[in-house]
């Protein structure tokens, strides 16, 4: 049976905690004592990208992309008992074109300023897109294609109309599009242009100057968001403070100062917490949860639109080509035994959309604990205890919303052993299993493996379903990274799509969703419900149903 190296993660996660305790002390400045500091261990590996569009999974959005900067849509992270929905932004409205469909009008907002003070208004749209998909632009950058084309597959261009309204037009129609928008973080065109033209003089190859440029621009941002950066030191901290001059009054941050510090270990950023190293972590070790308790901290959950799963490979080699194998994998799994393992910090996965949901439908296939029921599907599919099923497993020691993949998948290795299953896993960094998680299963950055474990977002239906089940999806385009294509499955995507009536399209989503618990694209293991310890002197903190928490709001004593 194969294990993780777990005394070399726990030997690095010694070396984060020296790197935290040596950071804190070295911000307790004289100047902080005058400001309000709220400082946070991400679970991220490294600083997520700030030049725009964040890279780190989920948690650089939000950490660096809602922080720094807004988007023409956004999510609403005001409630923790309603479900966060999309509203206005950049945008203040939108709408589809009667008579041709791929085509949007979005009315901006007035009066919006950009960090270095230039103005927000259709040219900048128009610029921001531009940057992800036109290949002739100038701020062209490749570098934030992989996390934002994938998000927003369908759109092609953008069209000034006048100064405060833009067209976008997508490739096809697709009522999705507002939804994808909020990963579309705009940046300032002036504020980049000065970075370009103090590259200019010096590199004559096109491409390289825009990755300069870019580069001094992630260094020296500019957003119209509720914070601004002011220092960034690769895989050690960022520094984001206040802007005062925020365009909404009510998300105008009262705290002074954010510090991010990247601690992928549970335990380093556990210890960093108990300290007083940090005042807020992603992700507690759950054995510590207890003790973060009675020592005053105050643990926040809620369940987030997230699936923590293994997506299975479709390719010839895999052994989850087969059907009664998918399954199989789904009944030998003890969930309830694995959500005790996390302390409770969980909820049991029986298919992306759970009972109570409008998407849920009604699937034939149940997911539940049958280790007899599997063993019988495997002997069927040609499998036993004298020849299992050989499967590799991509994963990785930490991420945003990985949850504790290395003791979870510990566990489901020796879960799956009952029903014949011998699981191997290949443990990469986590922005590394990130990247790899849209080149595909038929990449070398696989190595082979017959399924990946990246927690995925469900909070829209692009992101909860389509992405990973549509043949336009595949590689390069998305995340079908297990190249899963099925006609029928096609024809339920297309009916959802252009499904323009909301009700109408929870009906179709239903019925798409019933489909996908039927065909086991994946193992479907956990939600997440986002853990996070924190300060009892920090204030105001909301833990929406949502990846993503607003920290403009937020207050300290």
């Amino acid at each position: 049976m194969s294990r993780f190296p777990l005394h070399l993660f726990r030997a690095t996660a010694l070396r984060r905690l020296a790197l935290a305790a040596s950071l804190a002390a070295a911000g307790c400045s004289a100047a902080w004592a005058q400001e309000k500091v709220l400082r946070i261990g991400m679970t991220a590996g490294d600083i997520p990208r700030t030049s725009g569009q964040p890279d780190q999974g989920y948690e650089g959005n939000r950490f660096t992309g809602i922080p720094l900067y807004d988007s023409l849509t956004q999510w609403d992270l005001s409630s923790e008992t309603k479900a966060s929905v999309v509203i206005p932004d950049l945008a203040l409205s939108w709408a589809v074109d009667a008579s041709d469909k791929t085509k949007w009008v979005f009315k901006l907002r007035p009066g919006v300023l950009f960090h270095d003070g230039s103005p927000f208004n259709a040219d900048a749209v128009v610029w921001n897109v531009g940057k992800v998909l036109d290949k002739t632009a100038a701020q062209y950058d490749p570098a934030q294609i992989g996390v934002t084309a994938s998000r927003m597959p369908t759109l092609r261009t953008a069209r000034k109309i006048d100064d405060l309204t833009v067209e976008l037009t997508t490739s096809e129609p697709d009522s999705f599009l507002p939804i994808n928008l909020t990963n579309l973080f705009m940046a300032s065109p002036v504020h980049w242009q000065k970075k370009l033209d103090a590259v200019a003089a010096s590199v004559t190859d096109k491409a390289e100057r825009s990755k300069q440029a870019w580069a001094a621009f992630a260094a020296d941002p500019s957003g119209t968001g509720p914070f601004r950066q002011t220092r960034l030191v690769p895989r050690e901290r960022l520094e984001i403070v206040k802007n005062p001059a925020y365009w909404d009054e009510k998300r105008r941050p009262r705290i002074d100062r954010v510090v991010l510090l990247p601690l992928p270990e549970a335990s380093a950023r556990t210890a960093a917490l108990m300290s007083g190293q940090v005042d807020w972590i992603e992700a507690p070790a759950p054995d510590a949860v207890e003790a973060i308790k009675a020592r005053g901290f105050k643990l926040y959950a809620n369940l987030q639109p997230h699936l923590w799963p293994w997506q299975f490979s479709m390719l010839p080699d895999s052994p989850f080509k087969d059907l009664k194998v998918r399954q199989a994998a789904n009944l030998c799994l003890n969930r309830t035994a694995l959500k005790e393992l996390l302390g409770g910090l969980m909820v049991e996965a029986t298919g992306i959309a759970e009972p109570g949901d409008p998407w849920r439908g009604t699937p034939t296939f149940q997911i539940k604990y049958d280790a007899p029921a599997a063993q019988k599907l495997m002997q069927e599919a040609g499998y036993s205890a004298a020849k299992p099923a050989k499967v590799k497993v991509q994963t990785s020691a930490s991420g945003s919303g990985q949850m504790q993949p290395l003791p979870m998948n510990e566990f489901i290795q020796q879960s799956l052993k009952a029903c014949y299953f011998d699981v191997e896993f290949d443990v990469v960094e986590w922005n590394t299993l990130f990247s790899s998680w849209r080149l595909g299963a038929k990449d070398p950055t696989a190595h082979g493996a017959h399924a990946t474990n990246v927690s995925a977002a469900t909070m829209d239906p692009f992101f909860a379903m389509v992405r990973f089940v549509s043949t336009k999806a595949q590689p390069p385009v998305s995340n079908n990274w297990g190249f899963y294509s099925e006609p029928k499955m096609d024809e339920l995507v297309d009916k959802a799509r252009t499904t323009f009536d909301d009700k109408a399209r929870d009906a179709a989503l239903a019925n798409l969703h019933a489909h996908i618990v039927d065909q086991a694209p994946f193992l479907f293991v956990a939600h997440d419900v986002g853990p996070r310890a924190i300060s009892a002197k920090v204030k105001g903190v909301v833990q929406p149903k949502s990846w993503f928490i607003d920290l403009a709001t937020l207050s300290m004593d």
